[in-house]
């Protein structure tokens, strides 16, 4: 929860049950931690201050590299105050920002990501019908569209294709033209004026 926030209870049960539902939406491709109300179990360095959004998601590789950070707000908690202590901060964490509001504070959200040059990289709204919730993808940074994660897969497709030598064609001979009736005619008609001249020699 901000530290500067204090949301009626109702609010703060959706944003719990939010933040719940995005950690099974995240955790087949991340390594994701939760900072629910006062427990304030993943931290992030950001300049001198410690801060705690609330999903922290890393790889699920032996390092943990930070992928993202996401922040899930209520109607109370988007507002400029928010975007100053909060949102501002996890805008220059190195790797993705996600931020997720209700639908109806969409505008007032853009607004003031805008006002406080606030780099996130997703915006999402978010609405429930009765026990369903549904998340919308409403704008996301050119940035976001690069897939560094897709760059080593086609370096290493193309790498064994530079491997291979040219293939250098051979020399190709030259078509032996087929002889004309009229050759073969010539040739027929010179055999026997040869074997004339021949026995004129003999005699």
């Amino acid at each position: 929860m901000s530290p500067i926030l204090v949301r009626p209870v109702r609010e703060q049960l959706e944003h719990d049950r939010v933040i719940r539902l995005l950690q099974a939406k995240f955790k087949r491709r991340h390594e994701v931690a939760v900072n629910i109300g006062d427990d304030q179990a993943s931290g992030i360095k950001a300049g001198p201050s410690q801060l705690f959004p609330d999903l922290v998601l890393t790889s699920q590789d032996r390092g943990h590299r930070l992928n993202a950070i996401v922040e899930v707000e209520t109607g109370e908690s988007v507002n400029h105050l928010e975007a100053m202590a909060q949102w501002a901060h996890f805008g220059r964490v190195r790797g993705a920002f996600y931020l997720y509001v209700p639908a109806g504070a969409v505008e007032i959200a853009r607004r003031l990501a805008t006002e406080n040059h606030v780099n996130v990289t997703e915006l999402w709204s978010y609405h429930t019908i009765g026990d369903q919730t549904r998340f919308t993808l409403v704008q996301r940074s050119p940035a976001a569209a690069v897939r560094p994660a897709a760059e080593p897969r086609v370096r290493a497709a193309a790498e064994p294709e530079a491997r291979k030598r040219p293939a250098v064609p051979r020399a190709a001979r030259p078509a032996r033209k087929p002889a004309t009736r009229g050759a073969k005619a010539r040739s027929g008609r010179a055999k026997p004026a040869a074997r004339a001249v021949r026995s004129q020699k003999r005699k």
